[in-house]
């Protein structure tokens, strides 16, 4: 039924007319889109049509919804379960030409769906249109929000929550929800540049090698498997949930959204393991000790937009 509504609504977008999704909008609201276009600037971005009109028919009915006017973390959680059933695709931020903004909201893994929803929470919320979505989305993905390169890009998702905590996106309630410390070195990537073509020119290698050192000195925090159970009822539905890792020098190993089914907190997500965006059958802190790559969670809850 989840996968029957998202091919109803991307088939809806094909009948979308563009001109109709942005009539509503208020002077003052268009205003406000205005002065958020001018904060970031778009350099480069790998997109198809399909997904403008998936982006501007999800934020119509998004607007229909009221979801510009609930807590971002309820918009976030509607509009996640529009893509349950969308196809998941590994390696989708890795294309054959220089760094670009990729836009894709026909496929998904598990990074790219998190920031994808997040970003039309946050444009709903700012009564924005598919421009404005997209430079949400490199604010987002991108160190300072500025795509300046492979470097640039956060790959290491420990570093994806503080820097989109000092920009307001989101905060990290990990360490008051009783994390604990994570002393282990950050050095995945430098240790594995077979899996990373970037990482075969020696100044991107040399950049990420710095990018380690420092997020190696930096406090983190996660909270252990066996306490998950523990502070489930204080973790929110639209909360951006990050497994951690116990490979050796990696410090996140899966990314999705919490979500409520019948009282119980489950993990809506691309899973590795699967064929498309899901919600977990198992409840979160059962499913992460299911799993021996991973051994807990860190927490970033949605800031919600003023």
């Amino acid at each position: 039924m989840k996968r029957m509504l998202w091919l109803a609504l991307a088939a809806a977008a094909c009948n979308t007319d563009a001109d109709k999704t942005g009539a509503a909008r208020t002077a003052a609201e268009q205003d406000l889109a205005v002065q958020d276009r001018a904060e970031v600037t778009l350099n480069n971005v790998f997109e198809t049509p399909q997904d403008s009109i998936i982006a501007e028919q999800r934020l119509a009915w998004a607007r229909e919804q009221g979801l510009d006017k609930r807590p971002i973390g309820e918009a976030v959680v509607a509009i996640g379960r529009t893509f349950v059933g969308a196809p998941y695709v590994p390696g989708l931020l890795e294309q054959p030409t220089e760094e670009a903004l990729v836009v894709n909201l026909r496929e998904f893994d598990c990074v790219t769906f998190v920031e994808s929803v997040l970003a039309l929470a946050r444009t709903v919320k700012k009564h924005g249109d598919y421009h404005d979505f997209k430079l949400e989305l490199q604010n987002i993905r991108y160190r300072g929000g500025e795509l300046s390169g492979y470097p640039n890009r956060l790959h290491y998702f420990s570093e994806w929550i503080a820097d989109n905590e000092k920009k307001g996106i989101v905060r990290n309630v990990t360490r008051e929800l009783g994390g604990t410390q994570d002393t282990e070195p950050i050095n995945f990537m430098s240790k594995n540049v077979q899996a990373y073509r970037q990482l075969r020119d020696t100044a991107m290698l040399n950049r990420m090698l710095e990018t380690e050192a420092r997020l190696s000195n930096l406090p983190r925090y996660y909270i252990p498997e066996d306490k998950i159970a523990d502070v489930a009822g204080r973790i929110m539905d639209g909360d951006v949930i990050a497994a951690t890792s116990t490979r050796p020098g990696l410090d996140i190993a899966h990314t999705g959204l919490a979500v409520r089914v019948n009282g119980e907190l489950h993990l809506m997500h691309a899973p590795l393991v699967g064929d498309s965006v899901e919600i977990s059958k198992r409840p979160l802190a059962e499913r992460i000790k299911g799993i021996s790559s991973q051994d807990g969670i860190m927490v970033a809850r949605p800031v919600d937009v003023k």
